[in-house]
């Protein structure tokens, strides 16, 4: 496992885009979190902090394929810092109203315009698929940005307590801002990795990439997906609480990324050489199986194990599908294609978090548990709606590429 992902950096530049990247993906968790804890301890208003966060993450899912989809047509060093920028302005305005006890409508309003935030995971994963496309080491690279993403939603709203709570309500999101200025500015000057513009070869003009059906479907299948994680966040603290230890949530969470994080690596370092539909179909299908146990669970302690087989499958289903956007998607759109996965990831643990909670304070721990199976079970039936027009995506994008492989080769090979 160690000499796959050794391999995979030995590539001129992955280590410095990959680290710049870390820095610049952290500040989405910690600002979301940040926004929370900030307003809380300002206003002393639950909801309304919960509501303004929630603007920001939606705002963020919906513009964020917008800002890739530019990125898709101009390039990562044209729109990056024009986008951060944007994004920077909005999170200053919005400590600013925090501060000055501004009316609600304009926290909500820079909320908003502080999601155009680019989703730098999407950009990363970009750079990587432009070095190992067609390659297994491409599985590797996806594995790793799997688990990544991960440590970044365990660390980052942990960081983000600690930070408003220890020093002052706006450091958090003060801290989420410098990160993303430090992380965009190291990472757009490496020229040397950022993918070429491609040409627009499809006719489709400025068609959006979500207009694609596996895309969109995957999209789907990934929130989804992303309710049970949402679920797990909200009820892994209900449950503590329950217990009279609100940090026993903190277990809960890392337990899952743990499961989560260990799967992905192995998985990116052994490579099953197994059809793409097939590991999607096995991967959703065991997401949604080992939402059962939730339904037995009764304290802390049986969360962490359920969270545990939950995550198993969580890492491993992410890389097949974003293997499968790669390979179905024209290279003109793929950053695009890849932050609605994101996008879509995000919105599911939004929902999940949100509605398990209100599940949760009507019917209690039992029902709000429930809303992973059903969303486990909906995830699995798009699964297998799709898996047909998925596997004849898959073998037209092979036959594709495979006529384009003959077509290029030099003569008398």
């Amino acid at each position: 496992m160690t000499n796959a992902y050794r391999e995979i950096f030995a590539a001129p530049g992955a280590k410095a885009f990959s680290s710049a990247g870390l820095l610049a993906r952290l500040p989405l968790p910690l600002t979301h979190m940040g926004i929370l804890t900030m307003l809380s301890e300002t206003t002393g208003e639950y909801a309304l902090a919960g509501l303004v966060a929630g603007a920001f993450t939606f705002s963020m899912a919906f513009l964020g394929p917008q800002v890739s989809k530019a990125v898709d047509r101009r390039g990562q060093s044209r729109v990056l810092p024009l986008a951060t920028g944007v994004s920077l302005l909005g999170l200053a305005a919005l400590l600013i109203c925090a501060t000055t006890g501004a009316p609600d409508w304009t926290l909500f309003l820079c909320a908003l315009v502080s999601g155009l935030m680019p989703s730098m995971s999407a950009m990363v994963r970009a750079r990587w698929t432009e070095i190992y496309r067609g390659t297994p080491r491409l599985t590797t690279a996806y594995s790793m940005e799997s688990v990544v993403d991960e440590l970044t939603y365990v660390i980052g709203p942990a960081l983000a307590v600690v930070l408003s709570t220890a020093l002052f309500p706006e450091a958090a999101p003060l801290f989420a801002g410098l990160l993303l200025l430090v992380g965009v500015a190291l990472f757009v000057p490496q020229k040397r990795t950022e993918p070429p513009v491609k040409p627009r070869s499809d006719g489709a003009g400025g068609a959006s990439a979500i207009r694609s059906a596996p895309v969109l479907l995957l999209a789907l299948v990934l929130l989804c997906g992303g309710a049970v994680p949402g679920m797990v966040d909200t009820m892994g603290l209900a449950l503590a609480a329950e217990q009279g230890d609100k940090s026993l949530a903190g277990l809960v969470f890392a337990v899952y990324a743990i499961g989560s994080g260990l799967a992905g690596l192995l998985f990116g370092a052994r490579q099953p050489d197994v059809p793409l539909p097939r590991l999607l179909l096995a991967g959703v299908g065991g997401t949604a199986l080992t939402t059962l146990p939730f339904l037995f669970v009764d304290g802390v302690a049986g969360m962490v194990a359920a969270v545990f087989l939950a995550g198993v499958f969580f890492a491993p289903t992410m890389v097949v599908i974003m293997g499968i956007v790669e390979r179905v998607t024209p290279e003109h759109r793929l950053t695009e294609a890849m932050t609605w996965m994101i996008a879509g990831l995000q919105s599911g643990v939004a929902i999940g978090a949100a509605v398990s909670g209100v599940v949760y304070d009507r019917f209690g721990a039992t029902a709000g548990v429930s809303v992973a199976l059903v969303a486990g079970a909906t995830a699995l039936l798009l699964t297998l709606c799709a898996l047909p027009m998925l596997r004849t995506r898959l073998t037209a994008s092979s036959a594709g590429a495979v006529s384009s492989a003959h077509t290029t080769a030099p003569a008398g090979c």
